[in-house]
């Protein structure tokens, strides 16, 4: 049975991720709740209460004096009152204006605390599988203002990200299909696309990582387009003051970015998943599909 109230109609992301960067720069000044609450002359369970997200009404003017007396930095402050004005927000979604700093990508947060990732991609290779010529191929199209020293710097983003796949002590678990089409557009040249497919390949020989393609002639599994879209799932239990995150689904658009987490849009794409799991080539025949691929890219160099 559905349950009723904020739960299912408000999205909790925005005062979630408030409360995590207040908490983050609270412990940045060295305080600790009772020291910071006399600071800024709140009650200590109200600042824990902001702190682990559970505020139903937030003032920007009361978050502004907290990042203040915090001595947070312009960029931050900026980020803060973006997120304090979206708590009440029925939807969450993040625009690339000047609301929230482009810099401040919500996505990279969450995704670094996923236990599982569960990805459908039929554009482009997931910032996760990339290699660095890929990554740099498609943000000098993306960024053409960039320096070469700033297109570095997000490669660098991007290889950071993927260390909670490769990482030796408890890494992500990576359930991911690619379209045919994915592997078969050049980006780049062909050499990129040669070594990119070849890296895909053997990033779905590890144990944590399920990677599978639908082919052009599976059509269309589910009747309709179907948008990028990643479900993100974290750790079941929290652990002193930490807050547990319900699953998310981001969907990344041209304009912006939407994250849903009521559980019904959660279940939606999560049936969407399977029946496209369905539809596509199995991991073996999936990764031979990749290699071939791969050696048609190298022979067209």
């Amino acid at each position: 049975m559905a349950k009723h109230g904020s739960e299912e109609t408000d999205t909790t992301l925005p005062r979630r991720q408030l409360g995590r960067l207040l908490r983050d720069a609270r412990a940045a000044t060295g305080m600790n709740l009772d020291e910071a609450a006399a600071l800024v002359q709140w009650s200590r369970p109200t600042l824990s209460r902001l702190e682990r997200g559970e505020t139903q009404k937030v003032r920007v003017s009361d978050i502004l004096a907290i990042c203040e007396a915090y001595g947070l930095d312009e960029g931050t402050t900026a980020l803060a009152k973006g997120l304090a004005a979206q708590v009440p927000a029925k939807s969450w979604w993040q625009t690339y204006s000047d609301l929230i700093p482009t810099w401040a990508n919500l996505f990279v947060g969450l995704e670094a605390r996923a236990t599982s990732l569960t990805v459908f991609q039929p554009l482009i290779i997931h910032g996760l599988l990339q290699t660095a010529d890929y990554a740099r191929a498609l943000d000098r199209l993306n960024f053409p203002d960039d320096t070469e020293h700033e297109l570095e710097r997000r490669i660098h983003v991007r290889r950071q990200r993927q260390n909670i796949l490769i990482c030796s002590r408890e890494p992500a678990t990576m359930a991911i299909i690619l379209h045919e089409n994915v592997l078969r557009t050049v980006v780049g040249n062909n050499r990129v696309m040669s070594a990119q497919c070849r890296h895909v390949a053997d990033m779905s020989t590890r144990d944590n990582i399920d990677i599978r393609v639908v082919t052009y002639q599976a059509g269309l599994p589910l009747g309709a387009a179907v948008p990028p879209f990643t479900i993100m799932d974290f750790e079941n239990s929290a652990q002193g003051n930490q807050v547990v995150e319900p699953a998310q689904v981001y969907c990344e658009g041209y304009a912006g970015s939407a994250y849903l987490e009521k559980r019904t849009d959660v279940v939606i794409f999560r049936r969407a998943f399977r029946k496209l799991q369905q539809a596509s080539l199995d991991v073996r025949s999936s990764r031979d599909i990749i290699r071939e691929i791969a050696r048609r890219h190298e022979s067209e160099r």
